[in-house]
């Protein structure tokens, strides 16, 4: 019987964590399962409603930090001091697992030792509303070379997992070590694309695993002047890719002009949309222009850029309702609605 070990670090969600728990012991049939909550010094009841759970459950273990540590480190002390089933599973405390996902994902697995870890789709919730109808039948799975799954996220620039869903080989996770604490925001891609350098990725297809809650306090939630910083803090996470795992990417140069390229476009993107959207006054469009500039010195070459030329000489408050009669910005919506297709679809 596989054995998986499941960190649940807790930051004020008391409130959420005997459902969360119950996605992870109750809805997991025919494995060995642990559970670790590690309480970061809650100033509420949080440490108190996990002692109580751990006191009816003895596959239940609580730490309570005397002090706050933060996120990263927590995360590590989980994963890389604690853990020691075949399997582990990083579960912040408002999410949940979808019934099976853990035997879903196992199965995976076991099945192909070259993959490193196992992801699959996350179901988003707002909070306070209900849970969405999950899909709980796999109708199979994909392994992907490492490299190449490593190579699509330079293209695209952005990562394809939200994290509750991941189920990684234990032996790895060690062997790559932890959360990077100089990426607090962008640490997740990373860490996937880390692993990724050195295994084959496995995806279990046809069915949900996880279930992911929105709400204003989501470690990825980004407001408008957030987005530099989110831009930032990706080209940050490749480079670290990069730097720490040169010795298994060969083609480094080439990874980083394509993430370069792409997140320059997504800076351009972002400028020029805020002109179709009557945003110029909240959207920092001139700070988005020089991060495009910083990494693609020719980025007035670039599509994204006549765009942003033709929105200029439109003017700020023409564009929204000139929108439908510009190519690039209906192509824009159409792009948008596709990648989520797509995005939701295969999970890549």
């Amino acid at each position: 019987m596989s054995s998986v070990s499941v960190v649940i670090p807790c930051y004020k969600y008391g409130h959420f964590l005997a459902d969360c728990v119950r996605s992870v012991l109750d809805e997991q049939p025919g494995l060995d399962v642990r559970v670790l909550i590690i309480d970061d010094a809650s100033p509420d009841d949080s440490a108190e409603a996990a002692r109580k759970l751990a006191a009816s459950d003895p596959r239940i273990e609580v730490r309570v930090h005397e002090t706050n540590k933060g996120h990263i480190a927590t995360y590590n002390e989980g994963l890389l001091e604690w853990a020691d089933g075949d399997y582990v599973v990083l579960l912040s405390a408002d999410d949940r697992l979808v019934p099976g996902a853990l035997v879903r994902a196992v199965a995976l697995l076991d099945s192909h030792p070259e993959a490193g870890f196992a992801y699959g789709r996350p179901l988003r919730f707002r909070h306070g509303g209900p849970l969405p109808a999950a899909r709980t039948r796999s109708t199979g799975s994909v392994v992907y070379p490492g490299h190449w799954w490593l190579e699509r996220r330079f293209r695209e620039g952005t990562g394809c997992i939200t994290s509750p869903e991941v189920v990684v080989r234990t032996s790895l996770q060690r062997k790559v070590g932890g959360y990077d604490p100089e990426l607090p925001h962008a640490g997740d891609i990373e860490m996937w694309m880390r692993l990724a350098a050195h295994a084959d990725v496995g995806y279990v297809a046809g069915a949900d695993q996880a279930y992911y809650r929105v709400h204003g306090n989501n470690m990825s939630t980004t407001d408008f002047g957030g987005q530099l910083d989110d831009l930032r803090q990706r080209r940050a996470a490749f480079t670290a890719v990069l730097e720490k795992c040169a010795d298994r990417l060969p083609q480094a140069d080439r990874l980083a002009g394509l993430v370069d390229t792409r997140l320059a476009r997504h800076a351009l993107r972002r400028a020029y949309r805020a002109y179709d959207r009557g945003r110029t006054d909240v959207v920092p469009v001139e700070e988005l222009v020089d991060l495009a500039r910083q990494w693609r010195p020719d980025a007035e070459a670039l599509p994204e850029f006549r765009a942003l030329r033709l929105r200029r000489r439109i003017g700020a408050r023409v564009m929204p309702y000139l929108q439908p009669l510009v190519l690039s910005a209906v192509v824009d919506r159409g792009r948008e609605w596709l990648w989520w297709r797509s995005w939701k679809r295969r999970g890549i």
